[in-house]
């Protein structure tokens, strides 16, 4: 067994069809087909169901990819320990966050590339929370930015902030000019808001739920640019993480505002996996935050009151 059979069989996993899987692995895809069909060979066990194009993996082969994913993964970390060792830590950092947190995946690779300047980070900032973990336990990122709720037990965290919720109104509106405003004014104003899929707007929809409201947004987008796009217009208001606003800033026109009532809080970290030795990527970052106020970075609201 090979490690190259290993990692055609889970490119194949992922891409779900031959020709992608080979151009992926940089191969030609008779050769990743022969690849797969010796290994299938060697383990005595179907592994892909074949017609006349790519229908999936067996039973077999969907237990076997996880194991795949795990001896590569542990491959790439003694390759990394070993090289850390030698010369320093080296290799790739793969990242995946939620978008609501996109903005402080930068108060933790700052500090970790000029710790480690041999690494390179790649980052997919567009997840859902469950893809996040899923990833993860895949193998496929090394370290994650997500909630912390109903974390299972094969993944560790490190909290980073609590995420909390301002209105972004224009000024010209009488709760701009308010320390805080509350849900239920909030729900009164023609609202911009993520799309109910992603958990950011499932924790919005929950704070208006315990309330006894549903909002009911004008514009819906799963993208966090697209939103303020929509917000500097000044037609619509939006409800976004106070932590966005370190990244795209208060629209000109506009005023952030705290809300209340209620006023609750969700928790947000870094998780790894809990396997031992692990990825030594991730405990090195592991180390950047916890070593890391990113609270206190995130505390000062650009645009407010407080901070012109």
């Amino acid at each position: 067994m090979l490690f190259r059979q290993l990692e055609y069989l889970v490119a194949l996993s992922r891409e779900r069809h031959f020709a992608h899987a080979a151009q992926a692995c940089h191969v030609s895809q008779p050769a990743l087909s022969e690849a797969i069909r010796k290994l299938e060979e060697e383990l005595d066990v179907p592994l892909v169901r074949r017609t006349r194009r790519y229908e999936g993996l067996t039973p077999e082969g969907e237990r076997i990819v996880v194991w795949a994913q795990r001896i590569l993964a542990d491959r790439d970390a003694l390759r990394n320990e070993v090289g850390a060792l030698r010369t320093g830590l080296s290799g790739t950092l793969r990242i995946g966050s939620v978008p609501t947190a996109s903005g402080v995946v930068s108060l933790l690779t700052a500090p970790f590339c000029a710790e480690h300047p041999l690494v390179n980070v790649q980052v997919r900032a567009d997840l859902q929370s469950e893809d996040v973990l899923r990833q993860l336990l895949n193998f496929e990122i090394e370290a994650g930015i997500t909630y912390l709720q109903n974390l299972p037990a094969e993944v560790r965290a490190a909290p980073l902030y609590e995420e909390r919720h301002v209105l972004l109104t224009h000024v010209a509106d009488g709760l701009a000019h308010q320390a805080t405003a509350t849900w239920e004014e909030a729900s009164r104003l023609p609202l911009c808001l993520l799309n109910g899929s992603m958990q950011g707007r499932r924790v919005i929809d929950g704070l208006f739920s315990e309330i006894g409201l549903r909002p009911s947004p004008r514009i819906e987008t799963d993208s966090v640019a697209t939103l303020f796009a929509h917000v500097r217009t000044a037609r619509w208001a939006g409800i976004v993480p106070h932590a966005w606003l370190h990244v795209f800033g208060v629209p000109q026109g506009m005023r952030a505002v705290p809300l209340v009532e209620p006023a609750r809080t969700v928790p947000v970290g870094l998780v790894v996996g809990a396997r031992e030795p692990g990825s030594t990527l991730a405990r090195a970052l592991l180390e950047v935050a916890r070593h890391t106020d990113v609270a206190s970075a995130l505390e000062r609201l650009p645009g407010s009151p407080a901070a012109e």
